[in-house]
């Protein structure tokens, strides 16, 4: 099954995106900052959302890695 379908799978997805676009902006935050608006302006506020709320994402990956290891 693809991730959309899979609700696990698309949880899995978004915290990955969150989490890769919070390290790039922290290795080049110009790189993300110049589009802030429009199409690309996803990865702008995924960086803002692992920025922000970082101690909720990481209880969240902690949670989703058990899940995966250990329910399935």
């Amino acid at each position: 099954q693809s991730a959309i379908f899979n609700f696990q799978s698309l949880l899995t997805v978004i915290l990955l995106l969150i989490c890769t676009c919070a390290y790039i902006r922290s290795l080049a935050p110009s790189l993300l900052d110049k589009n802030k608006t429009g199409l690309l302006g996803i990865f702008w506020k995924c960086a803002r959302i692992g920025e922000r709320k970082s101690p909720y994402v990481a209880v969240c990956c902690v949670v989703m890695a058990f899940c995966i290891l250990f329910v399935q």
